[in-house]
């Protein structure tokens, strides 16, 4: 099944046509990718192993286990993990960050950091620079175990924010990393907020549409993504775009369930998310980079580790349908 879903990743990446009469007008991209398609990119936890999450058969701590899925994802086209980090606030997943970069490093892999920020209502703004100024300092710096690993775009190392509070002043925090040697490019979930000019970019992230969860879970995004790449494309064109694709999601698995649901419609969600950028840039050129959400997130039911979901098929005959010349997604079903 991985190979079929690596194969089935090939071609999702292949040049399309142009837009079907009645879809948005595509514009020229001011930072687009530096081929002919995105980079794809995958969202890893590392909190596997901890007695505090779910047991998924693996430890994110085990060598053998990352060299694994380092291997795994680049024969599928990935070319980096984006972990998710804490700071100082879990020590475990810190390690397993340290742990991939050096991995990264010694397979020709890349990686990313994401940064979810504090929920503290007070001091928010200092402990953001704090954990920013340590991961600098510790992962970055030329004296830092892998740091030629880290992804970069145009030089600069590329920081994803996953926000979780509203009283940090992104402003003075965009302040203080600008005086890093290169400057990050920070790259905030969906769309912009406060501190617009803080932000160099945003990534799309898995959310069922303005319609919200549905019970059935047939809310797949096709909204929210229409609003993401319209608005960027449209109303921010000095922003880097990075596209979101996701199988689905489930996260009665999660201690933080909140009971939502995303049908996988047999691999249609995947593909429908995955392509859905085409509509709105011209057919030479391509957003920079996809991020997949996720690698490996059991507990919400999001994970591309194992394959995509078949609907009771065999493995083996996992097919994803190339999307159909003109029309920038393939057809629902």
């Amino acid at each position: 099944m991985l190979s079929r879903l690596g194969l089935a990743l090939f071609f999702l990446l292949l040049p399309h046509g142009c837009s079907a009469p009645g879809s948005p007008q595509p514009v020229r991209l001011k930072y687009p990718a530096t081929g002919k398609s995105p980079e794809l990119l995958a969202l890893y936890e590392g909190w596997f192993g901890n007695p505090k999450h779910i047991s998924v058969g693996y430890s994110s701590h085990d060598p053998a286990v990352i060299r694994r899925q380092i291997e795994q994802a680049k024969s599928m086209g990935i070319s980096a993990f984006v972990v998710d980090w804490y700071g100082d606030r879990d020590r475990f997943v810190d390690q397993s960050y340290a742990l991939m970069q050096v991995a990264a490093k010694k397979r020709k892999f890349h990686v990313a950091m994401m940064y979810e920020e504090t929920t503290d209502d007070d001091a928010a703004t200092d402990e953001v620079i704090a954990d920013l100024t340590m991961f600098h300092d510790t992962y970055l710096s030329e004296k830092s175990p892998g740091h030629e690993a880290y992804l970069t775009y145009d030089g600069r190392p590329l920081i994803f924010i996953f926000p979780q509070g509203v009283h940090t002043d992104w402003d003075k925090v965009r302040t203080v990393v600008n005086q890093w040697n290169p400057a990050p490019l920070l790259i905030e979930e969906s769309l912009p907020k406060e501190h617009v000019n803080a932000f160099d970019g945003y990534y799309a992230w898995i959310n069922p549409g303005p319609k919200g969860w549905q019970a059935d879970g047939s809310g797949w995004g096709e909204g929210y993504l229409k609003t993401f790449y319209e608005t960027l494309t449209s109303k921010y064109p000095d922003k880097i775009i990075v596209g979101g694709a996701w199988p689905g999601f489930d996260d009665s698995k999660a201690s933080w369930s909140l009971n939502r649901h995303m049908s996988s419609r047999c691999g249609q969600t995947f593909q429908d998310t995955f392509n859905f950028w085409r509509k709105y840039v011209v057919p030479d050129q391509a957003i920079p980079f996809m991020l997949i959400e996720t690698w490996n997130d059991y507990e919400e039911g999001s994970a591309i580790e194992k394959g995509l979901p078949t609907c009771g098929k065999a493995p083996d005959q996992l097919r994803l349908n190339q999307p159909q010349p003109g029309t920038g997604t393939s057809p629902s079903k």
